[in-house]
């Protein structure tokens, strides 16, 4: 008989959260150069993917509480499936695949994972994987997939290995500046809880919640204090604004994803403006959701709205052990201007200040709580949350170097996350082997096709590189230097060569 293994609070909360409009799938595409060999496939994932046990157990529900449970009858035939695309199998037609996979739930008498190996892609091969969020956070997965790689063609399946790869990374956004212990992380979750216990009524009367909130941190110690604090802040931000991103939502989902550019052209946009990668990628993402939203003529002059984005909350070491170990920030998207250097500049200054913020910790704890209150509170609390903003943003620093899968180069990788709640739109941004590749996911109600906004990522990265290049050094870039620099790009562009980007910049 098999043994039951209790979930965590937090993996409790996310496989709780699925609904019919909002799948809790973590998807991926990686592109082969040519196709490999089910067989092969197999091999890989048997010999490494199955070295984590947990994948090889299913989520069942026992007196109200959730499990893992070994699966007796696992069959990797299940997990593991061919397909082929109808011709010309191009990049629209594996977007529609990858779209009906993400629009369809897992089968939740098996393990919530799925390979497809498709067989006719552009001239190569590509593979599709979905697992449920409950399983692990998008820093333990991508270890995970990396963990099915090599650096070199000749690599053999004999025993299963730990990746390295994603310690060479810097892992995801915040991975280098909020890596706490756990006993801290714990102990945050904790005071969320006590927290929220003493404002009961917090769903109906955010307002009220928090100013008990401010009243409890006023006799706490400093950490317990600023953790407090932040929470009344949460529970008290506006609604996002109404635009075409928020809406009530269907049951299909539409993905997309750009060509890939250059990484070396976002860092000497960074050098040059004196923001992180991270920043101008953001401001791109920014920039792209304010020119389709232009395109259809709304009105958005001042407009900003919000992305959660995952920050980690585990030692990059201990993300093999899988399991949900991250908090959620809101970041204001200021798409309501059309300076691309002061917009870049504000999402530079969001995000500074949220690196000194607890709200990470903040909604660890609401996390945590949402797996283990009762199902009736679940619902209005991830709708008070998801009000807040209107898409969810996930940035992975990927392997710098090419690398290898069965023995085939991979050419390219994007992957979506889920969105909670009543939040129909998800931006993932990844860096592999000097690329830079931008994806959408979308509910579809909302976003018909949302290839109109990845294809505006590129002419937003591009009009910052020529800023960037025109200056050359010869000024402190402004917002109005910018501007007036956009203006005159024409006679200018005669006047200087564009000078070739190394990848050092």
């Amino acid at each position: 008989m098999s043994q039951h293994e209790a979930m965590s609070k937090v993996d409790t909360a996310w496989l709780r959260m699925e609904r019919p409009t909002n799948l809790m799938m973590i998807s991926g595409v990686i592109v082969l150069e040519r196709a490999i060999d089910v067989a092969a496939l197999k091999k890989a994932v048997e010999a490494r993917f199955l070295a984590f046990r947990r994948f090889r157990q299913r989520t069942v529900e026992l007196a109200g509480q959730w499990f893992w449970e070994t699966d007796e009858t696992f069959d990797l035939n299940w997990h593991v499936r061919r397909a082929a695309l109808p011709a010309p199998a191009g990049k629209a037609e594996l977007q529609e695949y990858v779209s009906n996979l993400a629009s369809s739930p897992l089968d939740t008498s098996k393990p919530l994972w799925q390979f497809h190996l498709i067989e006719n892609y552009a001239g190569g091969g590509a593979l599709v994987v979905r697992i449920h969020h409950c399983y692990a956070d998008g820093i333990a997965l991508v270890q995970v997939i990396l963990s099915l790689t090599d650096s070199s063609a000749n690599a053999k399946f004999h025993k299963p290995h730990s990746s390295s790869k994603l310690k060479q990374t810097g892992g995801t956004v915040f991975a280098r500046l909020l890596a706490p212990a756990k006993h801290r992380v714990e102990h945050a979750a904790e005071l969320v809880e006590a927290g929220l216990h003493k404002a009961i009524d917090w769903v109906r009367d955010p307002q009220s919640a928090a100013e008990s909130l401010v009243e409890t941190a006023r006799t706490g110690t400093h950490e317990a204090s600023a953790i407090l604090r932040e929470l009344g802040h949460v529970l008290t931000l506006a609604d996002d604004p109404p635009t075409r991103f928020k809406g009530p939502l269907g049951v299909y989902k539409r993905v997309a994803w750009c060509d890939p550019l250059p990484l070396a052209e976002v860092k000497a946009v960074g050098k040059a403006l004196d923001a992180t990668v991270n920043d101008v990628l953001m401001a791109c993402a920014a920039g792209a959701l304010r020119a389709y939203l232009l395109a259809r003529g709304d009105e958005i002059d001042g407009l900003s709205i919000r992305a959660t984005i995952p920050v980690n909350l585990r030692p990059l070491e201990h993300a093999k052990d899988l399991g949900n170990h991250f908090g959620l920030v809101y970041l204001d998207l200021p798409i309501g201007m059309s300076n691309p250097v002061a917009r870049l500049q504000a999402v530079r200054d969001g995000m500074n200040q949220l690196k000194s913020s607890r709200q990470a910790l903040v909604s660890y704890g609401l996390l945590s709580l949402l797996g283990v209150g009762p199902g009736m509170l679940q619902r209005p609390v991830l709708e008070l949350m998801s009000r807040k903003a209107t898409a969810v943003a996930t940035n992975v620093p990927g392997p710098p170097t090419p690398l290898f899968f069965c023995g085939v180069a991979i050419s390219e990788m994007m992957f979506w996350v889920p969105q909670t709640g009543s939040i129909g739109m998800g931006v993932s941004i990844l860096s592999y082997a000097g690329s830079v590749y931008f994806g959408l996911i979308v509910d579809s109600k909302l976003v018909p096709n949302p290839n109109e906004i990845s294809q505006r990522f590129a002419p937003e990265l591009e009009q910052l590189l020529l800023i960037a290049l025109l200056h050359q050094g010869e000024q402190t870039i402004t917002p109005a230097s910018a501007e007036q620099l956009l203006i005159d790009a024409p006679e200018v562009r005669k006047r200087k060569a564009r000078p070739k980007v190394s990848a050092g910049a």
